[in-house]
C-alpha cells in the first residue's frame, strides 16, 4: 500500500508544461545532493552549483537484491521540489512519511555482497585544487547505506561472510589519494580533453576510473553519469610559483590503473595488462586574475 500511495503522490507533482520547461545547459553538472527516504524508496535530491535546476532520482527498497533505479526526466526549480517532498511525505504518512537521510556530494557506486545491494556516496569532501577553472576535489568522508527497508526481511544482512566483506569494503580508505572533479575529466590527460569531446560511459571506461565496476548498474539504468563520480586514485598536488614577477599554477597528475592495483605478484608476466600502471601529468598555467594580458 505504501508503494502505491508513494507512486500516486511523486507522479502527481510533475508540472503539467513538461514540454515547455526549459532543460538545463547540456554540460551543466550535479554537485550538491540530499538524500531522503521512505519505506520502500529512496529519494535522491540533485542539484547544479548555483541550485538553479533540481533532478529527482528514485531508488527502489523493496527488492533490496536488484538494483532498481529511475531517474525523472522533469526539471524542477527549488521551490517545486520543496512542493514534491511534501507530496511524497504526505502521501506515505501511514508508514512513516519522508525522512531526511543525509547530505552528499556524489554516488560512489552500488555493490552487492551475499544479500541487499549497498550505496557508497561522498559525505564530506574538500577542494585541493582546480585544472582550467574546473574544481578538483578530495574524499574527506564516506558512507555505505544498505538498500533493504527495514519491513524487508533479509537472512543474509548479518551472517558472518556479509559483514566480513563489508569489512573488507570498508578497509579502503577513500579519504586518502582518491580525488574527482564533476565538471573536468580528470580521468585523462589535458592534451585528450583539448582534443577529444568525450562524455558519458566512455570516460568511466578508462583503466583510471577506480570505481568502474561500482557504477556500472546505475550508469547502465539510467544511460547517463549523472549522479555518479568518477575516482581516481593516485596523486594530485598543486602549488603557486612566482617567476620573474609573474605567477603559475604547477600541478601534478599521477593516476594508478584500477587493474592489479596492488603488489606485482609478477602479474605482468601473464597478461598483457601492465601489473603497475602510472600515469603522471605535468601542468603550468597562469591564474585566471593574473594581471599580464599575454
Amino acid at each position: 500500500m505504501a508503494s502505491s500511495e508513494n507512486e500516486a503522490s511523486y507522479h502527481s507533482t510533475s508540472p503539467a508544461s513538461d514540454e515547455l520547461r526549459s532543460l538545463p545547459p547540456e554540460h551543466t553538472c550535479i554537485q550538491k545532493f540530499r538524500l531522503y527516504e521512505t519505506l520502500s524508496n529512496f529519494y535522491m535530491i540533485g542539484t547544479d552549483k548555483s541550485n538553479t535546476y533540481w533532478r529527482v532520482l528514485k531508488i527502489g527498497r523493496l527488492d533490496p537484491s536488484e538494483l532498481n533505479v529511475r531517474e525523472d526526466s522533469t526539471t524542477y526549480t527549488e521551490s517545486e521540489i520543496s512542493d514534491l517532498l511534501r507530496r511524497i511525505h504526505e502521501g506515505n504518512k501511514s508508514t512513516g512519511g519522508l525522512k531526511f537521510v543525509t547530505t552528499c556530494y556524489g554516488i560512489v557506486g552500488f555493490i552487492k555482497f551475499l544479500g541487499p545491494y549497498y550505496m557508497l556516496l561522498i559525505t564530506k569532501r574538500r577542494q585541493i585544487g582546480a585544472i582550467c577553472g574546473h574544481t578538483v576535489y578530495a574524499v574527506s568522508k564516506s558512507e555505505m547505506i544498505p538498500l533493504r527497508s527495514s519491513s524487508v526481511q533479509s537472512n543474509m544482512t548479518n551472517t558472518k561472510s556479509e559483514n566480513r566483506y563489508k569489512k573488507l569494503l570498508s578497509m579502503v580508505d577513500l579519504t586518502k589519494d582518491f580525488y574527482f572533479s564533476y565538471s573536468y575529466h580528470i580521468m585523462r590527460s589535458l592534451q585528450r580533453n583539448l582534443c577529444e569531446n568525450e562524455t558519458g560511459h566512455v570516460l568511466y571506461e578508462t583503466m583510471f576510473v577506480w570505481n568502474e565496476f561500482l557504477t556500472q548498474g546505475i550508469r547502465n539504468s539510467l544511460q547517463n553519469t549523472l549522479w555518479t563520480v568518477a575516482l581516481v586514485y593516485g596523486f594530485f598536488k598543486q602549488d603557486t610559483l612566482a617567476i620573474s614577477g609573474r605567477q603559475f599554477i604547477l600541478t601534478l597528475v599521477a593516476r594508478r590503473s584500477r587493474h592489479y592495483a596492488g603488489t606485482r605478484m609478477q602479474e605482468s608476466r601473464f597478461s598483457a595488462i601492465l601489473a603497475i600502471q602510472i600515469k603522471e601529468g605535468l601542468m603550468i598555467e597562469q591564474p585566471w586574475w593574473s594581471d599580464d594580458d599575454d
